[in-house]
C-alpha cells in the first residue's frame, strides 16, 4: 500500500514543547497540533495546561493520558494547598506529577515539563519524562520536534536571561522545530510566569519567526 496510513489511531500529541527559566520567572511554549495517526485532530489545541496559580505543566505523548494525569495533579496540588495553607512550590508539584507519572508507567504514555514560580525557589524548570523522574534544569525540551532543536538551542540558551530574550528564545525554537518535525505545528502557545503573575501569548501561523527562510533558495 503506498501513500499515508489511513488508519485512525488515539489522539497523541507529536509535538514540540519547551521550557526556559529567565532571570526572575519561566517561560514556557508548545505548539498546538494533535495528530491521530496521519490525521490532524486538533490544529489549535493548548500544550501548556494550568495546574495552580503560577504553575503549569507542558504535555507530550498520549493526549488523554497527559490530560488525565494534569488533572490528577491539579486535583492533589488544591488538597495540598488547603493543607500546609499556602500556594504550592514547584519543587512539590514536579515530585507530585513524578509520583502520578512513575507509579503507573506501566499503563501511561505521558512525558511532561512542570514550571512555575513561588517566593522560596522563584522561577523553577523540571522534566518528567516517561517513565518518569524529575530533573531540575535551566531550560528543557521534549517532544517530537525537540530532536531537531538541540543544537540551537545548546548554541543561544545562556543563564540569566531577560524575560523578552527568554521569550524570543522559545518562539525561535519551537518555530524551528515546527518547520522541521511534521507531528509540530499551528502555532505557538507561550505562557510566562514571574512574581508579577501569568502572560499567556499566542503567537499565530503567520507571525512565527521563519528563521528557516535564511537558508531556504
Amino acid at each position: 500500500r503506498f501513500g499515508p496510513s489511513t488508519e485512525v489511531s488515539d489522539p497523541a500529541l507529536g509535538t514540540t514543547i519547551m521550557a526556559v527559566e529567565f532571570d526572575g520567572g519561566v517561560v514556557m511554549g508548545a505548539d498546538s497540533r494533535t495528530s491521530t495517526g496521519s490525521y490532524i485532530a486538533n490544529r489549535a489545541s493548548d500544550k501548556v495546561t494550568y495546574v495552580h496559580d503560577s504553575i503549569f505543566v507542558c504535555r507530550s505523548g498520549s493526549a488523554a493520558d497527559t490530560q488525565a494525569v494534569a488533572d490528577m495533579l491539579r486535583y492533589y496540588l488544591s488538597m495540598h494547598s488547603l493543607e500546609v495553607g499556602k500556594a504550592p512550590e514547584v519543587p512539590t508539584t514536579a515530585q507530585i506529577l513524578n509520583q502520578i507519572c512513575y507509579s503507573n508507567k506501566n499503563y501511561l504514555m505521558a512525558g511532561m515539563i512542570c514550571g512555575g514560580w513561588d517566593e522560596r525557589n522563584g522561577g523553577c524548570v523540571y522534566s518528567i519524562p516517561l517513565g518518569g523522574g524529575v530533573f531540575r534544569e535551566a531550560y528543557t525540551i521534549g517532544g517530537s520536534g525537540s530532536s531537531y532543536i538541540y543544537g540551537y538551542c545548546d548554541a543561544n540558551f545562556r543563564k540569566g536571561m531577560s524575560k523578552q530574550e527568554a521569550q524570543d528564545f522559545v518562539k525561535n525554537a519551537v518555530s524551528l522545530a515546527m518547520w522541521r518535525d511534521g507531528s509540530s505545528g499551528g502555532l505557538i502557545r507561550l505562557v510566562t510566569i514571574s512574581k508579577d503573575g501569568v502572560e499567556r501569548e499566542m503567537v499565530l501561523g503567520d507571525k512565527l519567526p521563519h528563521l528557516a527562510s535564511a537558508w531556504c533558495p
